[in-house]
């Protein structure tokens, strides 16, 4: 199943028998099965009817909102029945310094193998620093050892400057950002990067809600009013995998060019609405990618990998499994 992306402006999703149609001024411009769908989002001015939001509650599917650039600004959920056991085991695992310590360099460490093997990557094909991915190396491994959370977080900031310092350096000139700048994002890579990772936090909010978690109450983000701090937690080794991978694919290939973003509120820079179909496009594509899962030993697309790594930190919390293990990618 794939995630359905609307941003004509002034579309809406209406309900048809078993199918979910996009019309826009009594035309329709795509109807799709509803069992083909395991997630919406309306982007800008689309909308959707009383009896389609029905639909999508009726069949578990989510649907997340983001204003015209791409910002989030709500999401929908059916009001289905809580895993209140394993949510109490949960809130109580968080107050627990010395497993959330031991989950969190677990998490932290698969996000730096996972930017230092994409870093290795482009390392082959362009000059780069060579103490760039030396300092991943030590940011890697000085996760397996940092005494607090405090201390794990600084090693994982260093890595990604590091890690940074080297995409810099392989992006098209004229895509050339000095740093990693969020609210809002100050240049078009900022503007991708920050588009994706909203995508890709929507994604893993949906996977902790499929296996019973509450993806607010996290071990390495700290609790914040409204951060879903456990799906960021789970974000953090699919970063680079996906979103990253994406971004530079778009750019270096030409398929997004520097005339395709705009100004937007508070000074920031956002992808123009047509150049917003080519990225979901990529994304959407990116997700329903196989890769070999080895526990398994079977092919499994990267959007079933974001289930089941929250299944596998289910069983960590519930203490079936005595460590979290990241996804890596090879």
């Amino acid at each position: 199943m794939a995630t359905l992306y609307v941003i004509e402006p002034g579309a809406r999703i209406e309900k048809e028998h078993r199918r979910l149609v996009v019309a826009k001024e009594e035309k329709v411009l795509l109807a799709v099965p509803l069992l083909h769908v395991d997630h919406v989002v309306l982007v800008g001015n689309c909308g959707a009817t009383t009896p389609a939001l029905h639909a999508l509650l009726d069949a578990g599917v989510g649907l997340t909102l983001l204003d015209r650039w791409g910002r989030l600004r709500g999401r929908l959920e059916s009001a289905a029945g809580r895993n209140l056991s394993l949510r109490h085991q949960q809130y109580s695992r968080t107050h627990d310094p010395a497993f959330c310590l031991e989950v969190s360099r677990a998490i932290a460490g698969g996000k730096l193998r996972n930017q230092r093997t994409m870093a290795r990557r482009l390392a082959r094909g362009h000059p780069v620093e060579p103490h760039w991915l030396a300092r991943l190396d030590a940011a890697v491994a000085r996760t397996a050892t940092a005494p607090d959370l405090a201390t794990l977080r600084g090693v994982e900031g260093e890595g990604a400057r590091n890690y940074f310092a080297l995409l810099r350096a392989v992006l098209r000139p004229a895509f050339a950002f000095p740093k990693r700048t969020r609210r809002p994002p100050a240049d078009p890579i900022n503007a991708l990067l920050s588009l994706g990772y909203t995508l890709l936090t929507q994604n893993l909010m949906a996977a902790c809600e499929i296996v019973g978690l509450d993806p607010y109450d996290g071990f390495l983000h700290s609790d914040r009013y409204g951060r879903p701090s456990l799906a960021l937690d789970l974000v953090e080794e699919f970063r680079s995998v996906i979103v990253d991978s994406v971004v530079l694919n778009l750019v270096n290939r030409g398929r997004v060019q520097t005339n395709d973003f705009e100004p937007g509120p508070e000074g920031g820079v956002y992808l123009k609405r047509a150049a917003q179909r080519i990225f979901f496009a990529a994304y959407s594509a990116r997700l329903q990618t196989e890769v070999l899962y080895a526990p398994a030993n079977r092919r499994l697309s990267y959007q079933k990998l974001f289930e089941v790594q929250a299944r596998r930190l289910r069983k960590v919390i519930e203490g079936e499994s005595a460590v979290y293990e990241p996804f890596l990618t090879r």
